[in-house]
């Protein structure tokens, strides 16, 4: 059995940022090639820019929990990056789809063992997704609202898995190659269902050797994976450094040849003009924004007036200029990535409150909607915010900017990953400066967030629409995408014009300049599909 065994340490500050200073400096992106023989051998180090709030991949969203820990599990199905969204089986050898669609059967591998020896079978992961889609008492599974189609599992031998389901899902398989859905072991979880929110015992490329907080996560090759050959690696420190202008020095020195997550085009030029030819760069969309969610608990962030104000209030357009220069945000969008195959036309998007192109009238809407919330000039409230600052400090800032210019004072409060997401859980919060990232462009994964809170652990504002949830519902059951498509403006405009439910800021564009003797990785839309580093190699 393995433990984590950590030392306290941290921090937290408050960063000041000009958000109207800065030039981009474009500079001649390369592109990674992989058409060396892989090697064995080394130790890769990188950057992760906050701490896990826990070790439990069915509990949390964040990257900081996936980034360090992902390493020592498998998935039963997963995406195959190069030929991203194809799925492939990792636990599963093979599976099959019955006529009606109302059927899922996987076949298990042979011969996977835990970390501690012992053999992996169905049960492990009929139990696994048992706690993830039908969690008991106190368990908290964010994503269990995207798994309402599943009607049973049942693990039929030591080697088959079968899932029922309720109506055809035009979702599901995609739905179940999520990154965070690690196989556990059937018999700590029936001895515990918290086991693995402090400990770590998986199948995955390595095993645990340490986490030593405020410093790094440690793993080892697993000398007994079930692929042949795989890791290359022969061991991962994961970096844990809050301090952008630090990420950079990291990489820049080759402290760390890799953040898997993103810089800013600045740093990004930083970094290619220190390192020249030994860098490469990967740019591309990203499924990852920023949103502002209300407690609506509490007073007047429970009057939707109040909260039509805050959205009209934002310049999303000029916001995005500007920030786009110095942080990884940029573009404007509603519920679905702009870009993507959801998105909503400008034309479609300036109609919902806060994205039109007026700011002058925005406002002055925005005052008068105050004033009919009764909510006096100089109203003070607080946003909580968690400390990264790349992208969540700077929009924060954004954010009391625009606030101020309708008569508002805002007091930013940032904490650490931990305290940020328990406050948000507890409710202990006016508004919070929250996000939604996700591993591939689907309705069914990216809007349960703003479902009921009784539906949907991810609903930090803690309301009730029952509108919202029908209109999930039928998202979850239309196979037809013209009305997936109607449907999803249908929610857009419940969600973020009618009740205002949750705000969103900006999209985020992702960048990711690495050393180039890093191999085998290719940049997805989602900073949540890296990086299990089973087929990652070092070229010196």
């Amino acid at each position: 059995m393995e433990r984590s065994r950590s030392t306290a340490a941290g921090r937290s500050r408050v960063l000041g940022i000009a958000l109207l200073a800065g030039v981009l400096v474009v500079g001649l992106i390369s592109h990674p090639t992989t058409a060396q023989q892989p090697r064995s051998g080394g130790t890769l180090s990188y950057v992760v820019s906050a701490e896990p709030p826990s070790f439990d991949a069915h509990r949390e969203t964040t990257f900081a929990m996936l980034h360090p820990i992902r390493p020592h599990y498998n998935l039963l199905v997963k995406f195959d990056m190069p030929n991203y969204p194809k799925v492939i089986g990792d636990l599963a050898e093979s599976w099959a789809i019955s006529p009606d669609g109302l059927t899922y059967t996987f076949k298990i591998r042979r011969g996977v063992r835990f970390h501690d020896g012992s053999m992996l079978t169905s049960r492990d992961v009929k139990a696994s997704f048992d706690k993830i889609i039908f969690p008991q008492g106190d368990v908290v599974s964010v994503r269990q609202a995207t798994y309402e189609m599943v009607e049973s599992i049942t693990a039929s031998d030591p080697n088959t898995v079968v899932f029922k389901v309720k109506w055809r899902s035009p979702s599901l398989l995609l739905n179940l190659a999520s990154p965070f859905n690690w196989v556990y072991k059937a018999d700590l979880l029936a001895r515990d269902p918290h086991w693995y929110e402090r400990n770590i015992m998986g199948t995955g490329p390595f095993k645990f050797v340490e986490y030593v907080r405020g410093s790094h996560w440690a793993g080892v090759r697993n000398e007994n994976y079930w692929m042949k050959g795989r890791p290359y690696l022969d061991g991962y420190r994961a970096l844990f450094i809050r301090s952008v202008s630090a990420q950079v020095a990291a990489v820049r020195s080759g402290q760390a040849l890799i953040e898997f997550r993103g810089f800013s085009p600045a740093q990004r030029d930083d970094i290619m003009k220190a390192l020249g030819d030994k860098v490469v760069v990967q740019e591309g969309g990203w499924i990852c924004n920023n949103l502002v969610v209300f407690n609506t608990k509490r007073r007047p962030f429970d009057d939707a007036r109040f909260r039509r104000a805050l959205t009209l209030a934002i310049d999303r357009w000029a916001g995005s200029k500007a920030l786009s220069q110095i942080a990884i945000v940029g573009p404007v969008g509603g519920v679905m990535r702009p870009g993507g195959p959801f998105e909503a036309p400008e034309a479609e998007l300036v109609k919902l409150a806060g994205y039109g192109r007026d700011i002058s009238a925005a406002r002055a809407e925005a005052k008068k909607l105050l004033a009919e919330a009764g909510v006096p000039e100089g109203f003070t409230f607080e946003l909580l915010n968690r400390n990264i600052q790349m992208p969540y400090e700077f929009v924060g800032i954004f954010l009391i900017d625009q606030w101020r210019q309708v008569g508002l004072n805002v007091k930013h409060v940032i904490k650490e990953s931990g305290p940020y997401f328990a406050d948000e859980r507890a409710g202990n919060y006016d508004a919070a400066v929250d996000f939604t990232c996700d591993f591939m462009d689907e309705p069914d994964v990216q809007l349960h967030k703003f479902t009921s809170a009784d539906r949907s652990p991810a609903n930090y504002g803690q309301y009730i629409d029952r509108v919202l949830d029908q209109l999930y519902r039928e998202l979850s059951r239309e196979r037809d995408p013209a009305r997936r498509l109607r449907l999803i403006r249908q929610f857009e405009k419940r969600a973020l014009d009618e009740k205002v439910w949750q705000i969103y800021v900006l999209w985020w564009h992702r960048i990711i300049p690495h050393w180039a003797k890093l191999k085998g990785f290719k940049m997805g839309p989602a900073h949540h599909l890296d990086p299990d580093l089973q087929d990652i190699w070092l070229a010196e």
